[in-house]
């Protein structure tokens, strides 16, 4: 019994000691964001289109531009009912299209704010985000200060990360 245990305690005594790498990461951080402002427009192209029925007519259209950056204008037709007494049916549309603008007549931003927009047909604008009080830090420590909110469009994000790796 005796030579049965001392046996074991030497195996256990030379087994191979365990070796693990440990890293700790702390980090960390704080990202304050602006929202930037953003307009975004689109030239409209001029159209006319007519139909009906029981319509004698002398098709109106489209004029050509009289320069490279005039739209087009509408040239009205001549239109009469074609049986008197009947019902009759008539559309006409026009829709008159965007000239070209001067170069910089179109939207103007100034601290977040858009205070001119672009004269164009289909236009989307977005105000850009006002920084304020908009405000965070992290310490020598690695502690992360105050979270101050901005203005509207603004966000303050604080994280710590812990991260244990063994191998």
């Amino acid at each position: 019994m005796k030579k049965s245990l001392l046996f074991f305690g030497m195996m256990f005594l030379m087994a191979p000691s365990a070796h693990a790498d440990i890293t700790s990461r702390l980090s960390s951080s704080v990202q304050l964001t602006v929202d930037a402002s953003a307009s975004q427009a689109t030239r409209i192209g001029s159209s006319y289109s007519v139909s009906g029925s029981n319509v004698s007519a002398t098709l109106g259209g489209l004029t050509a531009p009289a320069s490279a950056t005039s739209a087009a204008t509408m040239n009205a037709g001549t239109y009469t009912q074609t049986t008197d007494g009947s019902a009759i049916t008539f559309t006409e549309a026009f829709t008159q299209g965007d000239a070209v603008n001067v170069i910089n007549s179109g939207s103007t931003v100034s601290s977040g704010v858009v205070s001119s927009l672009p004269a164009y047909g289909q236009v989307t604008t977005t105000a850009g985000g006002v920084a304020g009080t908009l405000a965070g830090s992290v310490d020598s420590a690695g502690a992360i200060g105050s979270l101050t909110a901005g203005g509207a469009g603004t966000s303050a994000t604080g994280q710590f990360v812990s991260e244990i790796t063994v191998r």
